[in-house]
This record gives C-alpha cells, sequence and structure tokens, in this order.
C-alpha cells in the first residue's frame, strides 16, 4: 500500500492483523549533533519524515498512528516498535498511554556500529524494541519453544547480538548507493517474527521501506501488509518481494528441542541466512538428509529437533555433536562441516 501510513492503517478493518513492527521515524531533525562534519546525517533518513518541529508535533504524530495500530491488531496480537535513544523514550511513552501492556525491551546490540564520527559520545552500538500486548489481558503468543530452539535449547534473552544490514542483502541502486538508508538487517525480523507468529498469519509494518519485514514475512510463510508512502521505497520493495521465495509449510513449522547450548547456537547461521531455512544438511557419508526449519530445528524422517538431538536419534546414539555430524552441500558438491560457519561468526567474519 502507497500513502500515509495513517490514512491507510484507517482503512483497514478493525482486529484484522496479528503483529505488528514498525520502524517509525528517528526524529533525528531536532538532534543536530548525529551530523558528520560535512552536514550529513549519521546513518538516517534525511527527508520530510524526520522534519517535526518539535517534540510536540512528533508525539501527536505517534500518538496518531498507534492509536489506529491498536485498532487494527488483533485481541491475542502484538506490537513491536523499534527506536533509537532519540526517540524510544517517547514512543514507549505513548504506547502505555494507550493502553499497552509492554512485555520486553529488546536490545538489538549491533555486531558492526557505525562509529561516533567526532569523537565525544559513546559509539551508538544498539536500538531498543519495544514488546507489547494489546493490553493487560491479551492473551498473546509467544513461541518460547520456537525461540529457545533457535538458540541452540537456552532461554532467548532479551540481548539479541545481530548486524547491522550489510553486503548483498543491502538495496543498492545501479550507482551503488544505498536504496534505504536505515534498512534493518533480516535477521532481526526473522527473529521478531519467529517469536509472535504462526505460518498463515498476518504480520503489518506501517513504515515499509525497503520491505525488510514483508520478505521475511513471506519467506516464513506468514501474510503481510505494508505500507509505504515514499513511492521509490515501495518500488524497490516490490522488486525484492518479486525474488522472494516461501520456504514450505514444513519448515515455517516452529518445534521444541532440549539440548545444551553450545558456543554458538546454530539457529544464528539460520538467521543470517549461512544454513537458511529450507536447505538440506548432511552426514559425512551422505547417508542422511535433514530439512532445516525456521526455528533451527531440523527434521530427517520422524526425528525433529536440534542438529544434536537429531544426529543421535538417526544414528540411534545417547549424544551427538551435530557440529560436527552435520555438513552443507556447496555448490561445488563438496560437503562443508557446519561447525566451519560457528567458527566464521566467533572470528567476526
Amino acid at each position: 500500500m502507497v500513502g500515509d501510513c495513517i490514512e491507510m492503517l484507517r482503512s483497514l478493518p478493525p482486529a484484522s492483523v496479528h503483529a505488528i513492527f514498525a520502524d517509525p521515524p528517528y526524529n533525528l531533525q531536532l538532534r543536530g549533533e548525529l551530523r558528520r562534519p560535512d552536514d550529513s546525517l549519521v546513518d538516517a533518513v534525511d527527508d520530510a519524515w524526520d522534519r517535526f518541529d518539535d517534540f510536540a508535533a512528533y508525539d501527536a504524530f505517534t500518538r496518531e498512528w498507534l492509536t489506529e495500530a491498536r485498532r487494527v491488531l488483533r485481541k491475542d496480537g502484538t506490537l513491536w516498535v523499534i527506536g533509537a535513544y532519540h526517540n524510544v523514550f517517547r514512543l514507549g511513552a505513548t504506547v502505555q498511554d494507550l493502553g499497552f501492556w509492554i512485555l520486553n525491551d529488546v536490545i538489538w546490540r549491533k555486531a558492526n556500529p557505525m562509529p561516533n564520527f567526532r569523537g565525544r559520545r559513546f559509539t551508538n552500538a544498539h536500538e531498543t524494541l519495544i514488546w507489547a500486548a494489546r493490553g493487560p489481558e491479551s492473551k498473546y503468543r509467544f513461541n518460547y519453544a520456537a525461540m529457545k530452539a533457535l538458540n541452540d535449547d537456552l532461554q532467548m534473552r532479551s540481548d539479541w547480538f545481530i548486524p547491522l544490514c550489510t553486503g548483498a542483502e543491502r538495496l543498492r541502486d545501479v550507482k551503488g548507493v544505498k536504496v534505504h538508508p536505515t534498512q534493518k538487517p533480516e535477521a532481526l525480523l526473522h527473529r521478531v517474527i519467529m517469536a509472535c507468529t504462526a505460518p498463515g498469519e498476518v504480520v503489518l509494518d506501517p513504515f515499509l521501506g525497503s520491505g525488510t519485514t514483508a520478505a521475511v514475512a513471506k519467506r516464513l510463510g506468514r501474510r503481510f501488509i505494508g505500507i509505504e508512502r515514499e513511492p521509490i521505497y515501495a518500488e524497490a520493495a516490490k522488486q525484492r518481494l518479486a525474488a522472494i521465495e516461501p520456504i514450505g509449510e514444513s519448515a515455517a513449522q516452529t518445534l521444541p528441542s532440549k539440548r545444551e547450548q553450545p558456543r554458538i547456537p546454530f539457529g544464528v547461521l539460520v538467521e543470517r541466512g549461512l544454513v537458511p531455512a529450507g536447505s538440506r544438511l548432511y552426514d559425512r557419508a551422505r547417508r542422511y538428509e535433514a530439512l532445516v526449519g525456521a526455528d533451527g530445528t531440523l527434521r530427517c524422517g520422524t526425528a525433529t529437533g536440534s542438529i544434536h538431538k537429531v544426529g543421535a536419534a538417526v544414528q540411534d546414539a545417547p549424544s551427538c555433536n551435530g557440529w560436527a555430524f552435520w555438513h552443507v552441500l556447496g555448490r561445488d558438491g563438496r560437503l562443508r562441516v557446519i561447525d566451519e560457519f560457528r567458527t566464521e561468526i566467533a572470528g567476526g567474519v
């Protein structure tokens, strides 16, 4: 949907979406110190979105779109709002004022944050996500088992260490310029959507930008509604979505697992696309073939669970080091043990 988010939200029926992810304007025009010495903004949207005259105008805008967001959210649905230090506290106050019930504040700790150019402050290395139910009485969805499985059977914490969007994932125009300055990483949205929705449910993003929320929702078998006011971003998102293939019903399902936490969870490889959901893993002799689920679990015949549990099950063994047992088939036809990916992540590659 291309247009003003408030007008578009008003056109939607009440209680029609299961989850909302919102990355609203940062309100940076009131924060001149975020400019580089050449007066360019640091990782910010330099357009009309952020040109609010004062905090009162920004707060009024925030209240208006959040009011409509609450109207279209189902009683059992949840809201995610992300912000930086310039706006997240104002967002949080309005979220509570409108009757939402805050469940968690989640810290997205950036593995590769942008430096502080003037050297007058700490490097701003995180953003905050507010996760809230529609109200205190809401029977909201939380896929606890899936989150635990994604983290190799250790409870998922509220601090998420995920890199900024870089490399091939970053959308660029024909001149190599970033299409959208604040494009969020797919790994972040993978975790958000997996945490609170089921396949077939509807995810809404009222500030779609380059389309990350819709792209991840489509891949994971969720339905989606995206609203974007800037035609150039909307067109980029449309092209991006056309290239997305859903992972399939089986891989999109969430299942529990109960294995010990290794140094780096296998779910991190899935989130970052190093071993994408829907891909296949093999043992060294290629006797067994397992399907990778979106929650980091494997499925091999009747065996389901973590990389360790399924490795043990197919061998009829009491235990198994899944990192050494399972392999990915490369484009050259050679098998690569998945522990190599863990080593690369640990080394900052």
